[in-house]
């Protein structure tokens, strides 16, 4: 039976504002759109990812004015924040609309003629209160202040009355049509709090809506009327039809319309549930299939605005550690439809944990392995054990469970999968061990095995997280030997038994660096007059550790401010090119590390497995030999030879050393 091919996807952003500087808001939305449509792709099916600017309306006009040049000159010149914005995130739309191209402009008018024609737009005269700033009237459910005068809702500035001649649009007459769609297609907005909110209002009663001005210039000129200007608002919501071809490509259009999803934030519901398909239904054109209202990034608590001066710089993040632990974050944080507050702490908690100690410790580990024991080629294994197929099975339903949360928009729950997949591989790993079984050769085919199963998973894995990281997960792929792009894999086909023996494997380099808040905190207040929109440098190296030297008298808080800390050694191995030292992987309880320790010439690798001793784990990182050392332990220089004081078994790992 010929297997049926699955729908094209066509995916939206709202187009922002050009006259906003970009942030983390901006950000999530479009990294939403840039997962689903990678997601889409390696599902199997054609893709559209739209996004773009709103570059008309009174704002734009009066900021050009400001630096005496016209709106198109001003526009121009800052759209390129978005353009470097999404190249830096790693975000490749398949098209990026701007409302001042021409074929946006002719598609406008053209559904304004139609609409006219058909009686369902007219002309008349408004007045009310207008918030110039959002460039919206004001309902009328909006309370007047004690001095009669009206403050908007959205941005706190005060309103003005504003009557003039305009064309409205009968809104009125679709309250039913839309409270009928609504109710057969209940997943038309999501999630479905968002629904009811939207749903309520329309039984509230409509009114017809104002959708041009005459004291506005800069945009579409109505078609037989150039006294009026379309309202920002009208024009910019067909850029979801212009976009992919209305009037100019009828092919492209028909294949990608109706939209899939327009992705957009929760303060413009209204505009995409209300206005957006009573516009399509008056054209008699099929509404999408879904609005997905997303909530908000907070910062303090409040919504991220221009306006309150509490919006994030992705720059700032994305100059410290690349696109991909930012987009991890943002995707695994919080489930789409609810508010996040943003933190630093939780961001760099979010890259220390997840992406340094689980994924990026289990990538290097396992590869280094393959190198070190089998010159990188991992030779034919012995037979799967019951161990080694549960982790081949786990992976298959894994796989099975993350990909039915990529299709319903679910990021966060598909991540959850995967990285409770990593954990069961760190632990398969640790109690299979490896690195004993490498100590008799007559176990070398059950060596094998046990690597080529962690390298399985760590293949699958990259596949699995190349939506969300696809920088990351390139190179985990070229790490397992496989050629070509992971992006080109299809998930129907991806299995875990696909990895063959007897293929190189390249020599793994750190994905995810630990990162410290301090030091990330400072170099951000330091470089943040200096750095630009369109320039993001490389992160800066690592400093070494300092010299130790004779130490002066110290109070008791200042050995206050050390972390001590029992460690419990999982795993320890040389470090290549190195006669003194170990890099060793702890356990502190509550996460787990490396280190690298100047104690080769006492005690071998084997004997450290299983050993508790104390670190300092608020310490520094420092670069030793090319790999990061995570906190330093404490040994006893004795005739030139380290003496570790080892801690009973039954002490805790993380226990605090006083």
């Amino acid at each position: 039976m010929e297997k049926k091919s699955k729908p094209p996807f066509y995916v939206t952003t709202p187009i922002y504002y050009v006259n906003d500087v970009p942030h983390i808001g901006h950000a999530y939305t479009t990294i939403i759109a840039d997962a689903l449509a990678r997601f889409m792709k390696m599902d199997g099916r054609e893709v559209f990812f739209l996004t773009g600017t709103d570059e008309h309306g009174q704002k734009v006009e009066k900021a050009a004015a400001e630096h005496g040049v016209d709106p198109r000159t001003w526009a121009d010149r800052v759209v390129v924040r978005f353009f470097d914005l999404w190249k830096a995130l790693d975000c490749e739309p398949d098209f990026f609309i701007r409302t001042t191209m021409e074929l946006h402009e002719k598609g406008v008018q053209k559904m304004f003629r139609l609409l006219l024609d058909k009686g369902d737009i007219y002309k008349g005269e408004y007045k009310g209160w207008y918030c110039v700033s959002d460039e919206n009237f004001l309902t009328d459910d909006v309370p007047a202040s004690a001095d009669g005068t009206k403050t908007c809702p959205d941005c706190g500035r005060k309103a003005q009355v504003v009557s003039e001649e305009t064309y409205f649009f009968r809104l009125s007459a679709f309250q039913q049509r839309l409270l009928d769609h609504y109710r057969d297609h209940p997943r038309f907005v999501r999630p479905q709090s968002r629904m009811n909110e939207v749903a309520s209002f329309v039984r509230g009663g409509l009114k017809d809506l104002s959708i041009t001005r005459t004291t506005v210039k800069w945009g579409v000129p109505v078609p037989g009327d150039p006294a009026h200007t379309i309202y920002v608002w009208y024009d910019a919501l067909h850029n979801y039809v212009t976009g992919i071809g209305y009037d100019r490509d009828p092919a492209l259009f028909e294949k990608f319309w109706p939209a899939t999803v327009h992705l957009i934030g929760k303060d413009i519901l209204r505009f995409h549930a209300v206005f957006w398909p009573a516009f399509l239904l008056a054209a008699g054109l099929p509404l999408p299939e879904c609005v997905f209202g997303h909530g908000w990034w907070l910062k303090d608590e409040a919504k991220m605005s221009k306006s309150k001066g509490n919006v994030l710089d992705p720059y700032v993040l994305l100059r410290a550690m690349g696109p991909d632990p930012l987009r991890y974050f943002l995707l695994r944080e919080v489930p789409i439809g609810l508010d996040g507050n943003f933190s630093h702490e939780g961001f760099i908690h979010r890259v220390n944990s997840d992406l340094a100690n689980d994924l990026g410790n289990l990538v290097s580990r396992a590869l280094t392995m393959v190198r070190n024991y089998f010159q990188g080629t991992i030779p034919p294994p012995a037979p799967e054990e019951p161990d080694d197929a549960e982790i081949r099975k786990t992976f298959g339903e894994m796989k099975d469970r993350a990909v039915a949360h990529y299709e319903s928009y679910a990021l966060n729950k598909a991540l959850e999968e995967i990285w409770s997949f990593i954990t069961a591989v760190n632990k398969y790993l640790a109690d299979k061990a490896p690195w004993k079984l490498a100590k008799d050769p007559a176990l070398r085919p059950r060596l094998a095995r046990v690597l080529h199963q962690a390298v399985a998973a760590i293949r699958g894995t990259a596949a699995l997280i190349a939506p969300v990281m696809p920088g990351s997960a390139q190179k985990m792929w070229e790490f397992t030997g496989e050629p070509g792009r992971v992006r080109d894999v299809r998930f129907d086909t991806l299995r875990f038994e696909d990895l063959p023996a007897g293929r190189p494997m390249k020599e793994p380099e750190q994905l995810f660096p630990r990162v410290n808040l301090k030091e990330f905190l400072a170099e951000d207040a330091g470089t943040a007059k200096e750095k630009t929109m369109n320039e993001i440098p490389s992160p800066p190296e690592r400093p070494a550790a300092p010299a130790v030297s004779e130490a002066p008298l110290i109070t008791y808080d200042e050995f206050a401010k050390l972390d001590l800390r029992v460690a419990h050694v999982l795993e320890a191995v040389k470090v290549e090119g190195a006669k003194k030292l170990l890099k060793l992987k702890i356990d502190l309880g509550t996460e787990q590390r490396q280190i690298v320790a100047g104690v080769a010439e006492s005690y071998a690798p084997e004997q450290l497995v299983g050993k508790k001793f104390i670190i300092i784990a608020n310490l520094q990182p420092a670069v030793i030999r090319g790999v990061e050392s995570q906190g330093m332990l404490l040994a006893a220089a004795a005739g030139g030879k380290a003496m570790i004081p080892f801690f009973e078994p039954d002490v805790p790992a993380g226990t605090k050393v006083k």
